[in-house]
């Protein structure tokens, strides 16, 4: 699979199944014994590993997220995806800004996902024209 397909796949699975906690879709897209960051210090190894973090993070949250994906920038079997998403946790809003920096196998499954993000208290709308 090519890794534009692959990228924009991934991206379009996170915008459904992030607001409505769809942890099976996710993983779906996760190789077996990919390894997946959510930051520097928290690796999360294999299908198994992402299902427990997401797991975790969805628990946290008491409203369906707001989540916007930009197109991905690919460079070979690499891409980066630029998100936005507004979530609730004990019902205050969260904005969350980052971005994943993915690599791909031949299959379009993930072989190593690697997220970096900032997170700022209150509903805060992404930028006109980042995510169009």
């Amino acid at each position: 699979m090519q890794t534009r397909t692959a990228a924009k796949r991934w991206a379009r699975t996170w915008t459904d199944a992030w607001p409505a906690q769809d942890v099976d879709a996710i993983v779906a897209l996760q190789r077996e014994d990919g390894d997946h960051w959510a930051s520097l210090f928290r690796p999360y190894r294999g299908r198994s590993g992402l299902r427990a973090y997401l797991e975790e993070c969805f628990a946290e949250e008491s409203r369906p997220a707001q989540v916007w994906f930009a197109e991905p920038q690919v460079d070979g079997a690499a891409a980066a995806v630029e998100y936005w998403a507004v979530i609730h946790v004990k019902d205050q809003p969260l904005t969350i800004c980052g971005c994943t920096v993915l690599r791909f196998d031949e299959a379009g499954l993930v072989a190593e996902a690697r997220d970096y993000s900032h997170v700022q208290e209150g509903h805060h709308a992404p930028p006109a024209g980042l995510f169009e």
